[in-house]
């Protein structure tokens, strides 16, 4: 059978993917241009440790989840995605002032919990409506192209960042105001620019909290949620990759090179990778983006020199263009149409609460035994995930 090109691939995904994709691209412009700065900001600045570091981000990526589960139901129960996301991304960008002004760490964390709140808000919601526009033959092409897209703007914020820093002598400050106007350029452009699928008219006002739908989702659904919960006990924040650089003497304007880094090969890597999940076992890819996680993680516990704290770097943005797009793949093809904001819901919560207890246990190990023990303790979980895609072999 005659393989079509990459470019057809490309053509078939709805104009609707593409916008949503430069959505993320401009909305992560802004917010990698204050993360990729916020650790040394908390550190250098207002006097955090490390692990007040790993509470404040652990306590950020758990609150978008929680919020997850209530926006995709909302959106299956109303029918109704775009706006729903678009409220989720103006709360984003009007969070984004918060850090220019803010005078204490509890402002800080004011301002990372309103943040994450609007992208709980707009997650699950986004992923269902991708699925939505999108045939289940391109859904993998179709969140790798998205996430590529998204990871874009995840490259530009930092080198936006590291040429404030230099232009304005390391201030941070100003850096944060920068990033207020790509985060409004995402909310215009998504409110003009997606158009909404129409629904059948009985999935307009469904339950989906009720047991019996949630019945529904599926035990091969709920295998994917507990694989990506333990998963997420390896993917504690890439706030220790930016305190990995710090160790390895960079100077702080160059500090976010690192994430420019990994933020390239995770853009260049996740359509390629998105596109291979249509074509290949999901289950065998994600053991394999696993053990580029290990890799990863091995280098950045020996990471002394940044040379060597870049390679682990770019083996990291290597591992998430294998996995990220594939999990939301997973749970497109194992959820009910009707119940698929819910579905993303249930599985960035229990992700997201997981992500919490990594990042105060990676905070912890690092300052009682050491940046190398969390990065070891990182590949253990790792491990720990392979040994259940092993154990369960009935999915693909």
């Amino acid at each position: 059978m005659q393989t079509e090109p990459r470019i057809s691939v490309l053509r078939q995904i709805p104009r609707s993917v593409w916008v949503l994709g430069c959505v993320s691209l401009f909305m992560d412009v802004s917010s990698e241009i204050i993360h990729s700065l916020l650790p040394m900001f908390l550190m250098a600045t207002l006097g955090a440790s490390a692990t007040a570091i790993g509470l404040i981000e652990g306590i950020a990526e758990a609150t978008a989840p929680i919020v997850k589960v209530f926006s995709g139901s909302l959106s299956d129960y109303l029918g109704n995605r775009k706006w729903l996301a678009v409220a989720g991304y103006g709360l984003g960008a009007l969070s984004k002032p918060l850090f220019a002004v803010a005078p204490s760490i509890g402002v800080v964390v004011a301002a990372r919990v309103i943040d994450r709140v609007g992208k709980g808000i707009r997650g699950a919601p986004r992923d269902a409506l991708v699925a939505d526009v999108t045939p289940p033959n391109l859904r993998g092409a179709a969140y790798g192209l998205r996430q590529s897209l998204d990871t874009v703007g995840a490259f530009l914020g930092p080198l936006l960042a590291v040429a404030i820093m230099f232009a304005s002598t390391d201030n941070f400050r100003l850096a944060f105001w920068v990033a207020v106007v790509p985060g409004l350029i995402a909310v215009g452009l998504l409110t003009v620019g997606v158009e909404e699928p129409e629904r059948e008219p009985r999935t307009r006002r469904v339950n989906p909290i009720r047991w019996d739908n949630l019945e529904q989702l599926g035990a091969r659904y709920w295998w994917v949620v507990v694989v990506g919960s333990v998963f997420a006990l390896a993917r504690f924040s890439e706030a220790f990759l930016v305190l990995r650089a710090m160790a390895s003497g960079v100077p702080i304007a160059l500090v976010p090179l690192v994430m420019v880094a990994m933020n390239i090969v995770y853009a260049l890597s996740a359509y390629p990778f998105g596109k291979l999940a249509d074509a290949m076992s999901h289950r065998k890819l994600l053991a394999a983006g696993l053990i580029v996680l290990m890799a990863a993680d091995i280098v950045l516990a020996h990471g002394s020199h940044w040379t060597v704290v870049i390679a682990g770097v770019a083996l990291w943005g290597l591992h998430m263009g294998m996995t990220q797009g594939l999990l939301a793949t997973m749970v497109s093809h194992a959820a009910p149409a009707h119940l698929r904001g819910t579905a993303f819901g249930f599985f960035n919560l229990l992700s997201g609460i997981v992500t919490l207890v990594s990042s105060v246990i990676a905070g912890e190990l690092w300052d009682r035994l050491g940046a190398a023990t969390t990065f070891y303790a990182g590949a253990g979980f790792a491990v720990a995930t392979i040994a259940l895609l092993l154990y369960r072999r009935t999915w693909s």
